[in-house]
């Protein structure tokens, strides 16, 4: 029979099942501890009697106390700490009393402990139930904390969701408009096919991002093809002026990305470089595996950074900052993104990202 791969569950994961095992281990382990005293000391094993009686009464004092420090947790401090205490106090000289009245009864027939004798244990009880409450509090106060901080890190991830999705679905309506515009357009010079064309091409698309979640993660080679299906309907626009070249390494092209992270490179590249000019531009997408990260780049041949065009802007507000939000979102500090002039002229993104072949998503 195969053994079973699932991981234990956590100790305080069932915490009333948790509270009788330490409960009891603690007092089995004040029972043997005190009666190997007692023996040790020529008491004899008749000890042992007693000491039952003291752990038995130990027991159930820690029990009462249990139950009330429960409710006296959700108090106010001044009102935790002042009746905690007075509990402690209590339960401590009912400790003694009951403790010292067993060794007598045994040890000492027919002899009544009186007044203050009673207390002759006091001091041991109570660092005895003190130890207790106090461990008491601190774990309870330990699985507090931890359950604030596993909540805290739940409501970090679902931020971090949020505002993945949100730059996610930010792309969306600044490439509809463009693509909508145009097919209208197409219907008004009554060039349907073309416009047809367009709409098929475009319902591709939106299949594409609406298959793929927000937050999910495609490889490269998903990645390229959703371009690819892009650039189809750009070129319905821009015709010979777009002219797109793609080099990826086959090695590159199994690593998971952001989905629709190059998309808005790529338009903003149409729009800086092909749009102004009349002879267009050239667009370059590349992907190189470097040891254990791949290297991305999207190049143009426009006519670079100026002051009428910047860069890190679209029309719509959506641009540069979005893709580094993107990639910090997605790897942190694993990530790193440069938007500069190309070498020959036009302008050079390069993207590096962690050779990761897993599906992930933030949950």
């Amino acid at each position: 029979m195969a053994r079973s791969s699932r991981p234990p569950r956590p100790f305080f994961d069932d915490k009333n099942r948790a509270f009788w095992l330490l409960q009891s281990a603690g007092w089995m382990g004040y029972f043997l501890l005190r009666s190997l005293g007692g023996v040790a000391n020529n008491m004899g094993l008749l000890f042992i009697v007693p000491t039952a009686l003291a752990t038995a009464t130990g027991y159930s004092l820690t029990l009462l106390m249990g139950a009330a420090f429960r409710r006296l947790m959700t108090a106010k401090p001044f009102w935790t700490w002042s009746v905690s205490i007075t509990l402690l106090l209590i339960a401590s000289a009912a400790f003694s009393t009951i403790e010292v009245w067993a060794h007598a009864t045994f040890y000492r027939p027919g002899t009544v402990p009186e007044g203050a004798q009673f207390l002759g244990a006091i001091l041991l009880d109570f660092a005895v139930l003190a130890a207790w409450a106090a461990l008491y509090y601190a774990i309870n106060f330990f699985l507090k904390l931890e359950a604030q901080t596993d909540a805290l890190q739940k409501l970090e991830v679902q931020a971090a969701t949020a505002q993945l999705a949100m730059l996610r679905y930010q792309l969306n309506p600044h490439f509809l408009f463009n693509t909508l515009n145009s097919i209208s357009t197409l219907v008004l010079l009554k060039q349907t096919e073309r416009a047809n064309f367009m709409l098929s091409r475009l319902s591709g698309f939106l299949r594409y991002t609406l298959i793929n979640e927000p937050t999910a993660q495609v490889t490269l080679e998903q990645e390229v093809e959703t371009l690819k299906l892009y650039l189809e309907i750009e070129k319905m626009r821009f015709e010979d002026r777009l002219r797109p070249h793609f080099d990826i390494d086959p090695a590159a092209a199994g690593v998971r990305l952001p989905s629709l992270l190059l998309q808005p490179l790529v338009e903003n590249a149409i729009k800086y470089a092909v749009t102004p000019q009349e002879q267009g531009a050239d667009i370059a997408v590349t992907a190189r595996l470097i040891g254990d990260r791949v290297q991305i780049g999207v190049t143009d041949t426009g006519p670079g950074l100026n002051e009428v065009q910047p860069r890190d802007t679209f029309s719509t507000g959506v641009g540069l900052a979005n893709i580094r939000d993107r990639l910090v979102q997605a790897y942190g500090t694993r990530q790193r993104f440069e938007a500069q002039p190309g070498v020959t002229g036009g302008f050079a993104v390069t993207i590096e990202v962690p050779y990761e072949t897993e599906p992930k998503e933030l949950a």
